[in-house]
């Protein structure tokens, strides 16, 4: 067994466990909350995360911490922990999902990929060996190899050398990250790699890919390429068709997912760490999450109502502000509105995986699943 990660508990699929990091033990499951330029956007501080909100991790982004302001600036300034002065763990992304999503040319070569900023349009060139060496100087908690990320659906053929490459790309982050790590003007001799299985919804090649990345023996392993327009169910199949192929002695990360339902039903097949912008993105648009369901809080028939956002919720934004005093921070425009909505739901997904793991340990998951996971879907009706 890992002697990093420790299965507390399971029931069913659902699993309960600690995963002990150079800057802390990650109770799981986890939702990490995404700061993408070392900050959670709107107007959430780092010292907001740790003293009111829960979070047990920071999730960055290698490709636009390379764009600005440039990796070699942040390990001037001591790392990531220093620079945002969060103390905690951090997983950086690595680029590769950036570069496929964000670059309108791009040129992929058995190296790496050579394309275009899309800040300024400077040439780049990013591969396994150069992500390695970005997340090093970042001294992040977590690395994620660098792999390519395939536009869903592709063709099974191009599909199958794509994972191929992804797997001989991982070879080489292992290697260059164990290089990094024994050298002593590195920050983080103790970083740690995580593998991203891919494979589009093809079954097959989700399987093999990930007994071939499980084999390198890695700190955790992620299921990359979903969410990104499949059908609810096809994620779920694809989860419950690679999870039984995941060591169970590791972590499991979902990439990008999501919901709190998705949340929920992906802790039901196994999962148990989680990355989304959905809460901070559509908070900062007014969608708010609550135990009773979603709201959109700068609607009319909040105009004047006293309660705060979630009746249920003790967060610092539901203690001391009403829906109508929200709701008239957003039509005023004010900066204040976006700040209390990304506050509220970061605080809800954080207190959300915390219930999961409670339910976990008392043997009453199942029960909490088929309660919230319909509920905390639908719209708001009071």
């Amino acid at each position: 067994m890992s002697e990093k990660f420790k299965l507390l508990m399971t029931e069913g699929s659902a699993r309960r466990g600690e995963f002990h990091t150079p800057h802390g033990v990650i109770q799981t499951p986890v939702f990490m909350n995404v700061g993408t330029a070392a900050a959670i956007k709107g107007g959430v501080s780092s010292v907001d995360l740790a003293n009111e909100l829960k979070t047990q991790v920071e999730l960055c982004n290698t490709y636009h911490l390379h764009v600005r302001p440039g990796e070699d600036i942040i390990y001037k300034m001591g790392g990531l922990h220093k620079f945002m002065n969060w103390l905690g763990p951090i997983l950086t992304d690595s680029g590769g999902f950036q570069v496929f999503s964000l670059a309108k040319l791009r040129r992929i070569k058995e190296e790496g990929v050579y394309f275009n900023s899309h800040v300024d349009g400077r040439k780049i060139f990013m591969g396994p060996e150069e992500s390695m060496q970005i997340q090093s100087k970042l001294a992040s908690t977590i690395a994620m190899a660098f792999d390519e990320c395939v536009e869903n659906p592709a063709e099974h053929d191009y599909s199958k050398a794509s994972c191929e490459r992804t797997t001989r790309w991982l070879v080489r982050c292992k290697s260059e990250m164990a290089r990094l790590n024994s050298l002593d003007e590195t920050i983080n001799r103790e970083q740690m790699l995580f593998g991203i299985n891919q494979g589009c919804t093809y079954t097959d090649l989700r399987i093999e890919h990930m007994k071939q990345i499980t084999e390198l023996d890695l700190d955790g392993y992620a299921i990359g390429g979903l969410a990104v327009g499949e059908p609810t169910e096809v994620m779920y199949d694809i989860i419950e068709t690679v999870e039984p192929f995941m060591p169970t002695d590791k972590p499991r990360y979902l990439m990008g997912v999501g919901t709190p339902s998705n949340i929920i039903e992906a802790v039901h097949r196994g999962v148990d760490f989680f990355d989304c912008v959905m809460p901070s993105r559509n908070a900062r648009h007014g969608t708010v999450f609550t135990w009773e369901g979603i709201l959109h809080a700068p609607n009319k028939r909040f105009e004047t109502d006293p309660r705060p956002l979630d009746p249920h919720c003790d967060c610092p934004v539901c203690r001391n502000f009403s829906r109508a005093y929200i709701r008239h921070l957003f039509k005023a425009g004010e900066q204040l509105a976006g700040r209390l909505t990304v506050m509220h739901n970061l605080y809800f997904y954080n207190t959300l995986t915390q219930r999961i793991r409670d339910a976990i340990e008392n043997g009453v998951f199942e029960q909490f699943r088929r309660y919230y996971s319909p509920l905390l879907e639908k719209m708001c009706e009071d």
